[in-house]
């Protein structure tokens, strides 16, 4: 029962996960907390950052075949998020349980809060921009055909993926629940374009952490692993569903939903705090 709860957790993760560009790390990390609360902060994110990774992966291969991915901006905002990543999969070993608990639980509402008030600017992101020094000025055509003009400031982008690199590994989130939000408030991008390219800055970001932690010795458990592996056999088919879906479903819709089910779920960690 418990390998097919595993799969089935997976499958969620990787079709919400990939739906919004958030990897799914924070589904991942409240169902840990709550169901396997002797793994520890650095045991948790390891095990989060491993299935992230792996549904990074496969829903950017996705988002490939679907031209979305703006791979100019997202290899550079890639590489700023590495030496956070590192920072933050050393880090966190340091923090005890509890403070995690009311870190990761904060955290959550929060972003929730955001996301659930903010995500209505993808209907009108690029109406009040004007290009300006320090600019890039982009335009994508996926292959059904939709053509996306927009701008992003590099410097901005650049100091969001540095900060998302640390603080994604540090919770074990994946940082797309930061990245797509900051990329279509901030930096203008079209949410279909911010949502594949984060999930391709994230299938490198995750990877580096799933290395630093491969070579601290974080995986060596025999049980960690298996729960890796049932996870990933739901991630992989749930991440291509997500992809399949994401240019189909209002993302408005899709984000208030997700922001509800987050604030729920930050709550309940809230309170299973001691």
């Amino acid at each position: 029962m418990e390998v097919i709860t595993l799969i089935l957790i997976g499958f969620i993760i990787g079709s919400f996960g990939t739906l919004i560009g958030a990897g799914g790390g924070f589904i991942l990390v409240p169902f840990l907390l709550i169901f396997y609360p002797d793994l520890g902060p650095e045991v948790t994110v390891a095990i989060s950052m491993a299935v992230v990774s792996v549904n990074a992966i496969s829903g950017t291969m996705a988002y490939a075949r679907s031209g979305r991915i703006d791979y100019k901006a997202g290899v550079v905002f890639a590489l700023f998020t590495i030496p956070g990543s590192i920072l933050g999969a050393l880090t966190v070993k340091y923090i005890p349980q509890g403070v995690f608990n009311i870190i990761f639980g904060i955290m959550l509402v929060l972003l929730a809060v955001y996301l659930f008030y903010k995500n209505s600017i993808s209907q009108r992101q690029l109406a009040l921009f004007v290009p300006g020094k320090g600019h890039t000025s982009h335009t994508l055509t996926d292959r059904s055909g939709t053509t996306y003009t927009y701008c992003y400031n590099n410097t901005t982008g650049n100091l969001i993926s540095l900060i998302v690199g640390y603080i994604s590994p540090l919770l074990g989130i994946g940082g797309g629940i930061i990245h797509v939000p900051a990329m279509v408030n901030w930096l203008k991008f079209p949410v279909h374009v911010a949502t594949a390219t984060s999930h391709f800055i994230l299938a490198i970001m995750a990877t580096v952490t799933v290395v630093t932690h491969a070579v601290m010795g974080t995986y060596e458990q025999t049980d960690t692993l298996n729960m890796v592996l049932y996870l990933s056999l739901g991630v992989v088919p749930g991440a291509q569903l997500g992809a399949f879906f994401s240019h189909r479903l209002k993302s408005s819709v899709i984000l208030q939903v997700l922001s509800a089910c987050m604030v729920l779920v930050g709550i309940r960690i809230l309170f299973n705090t001691h």
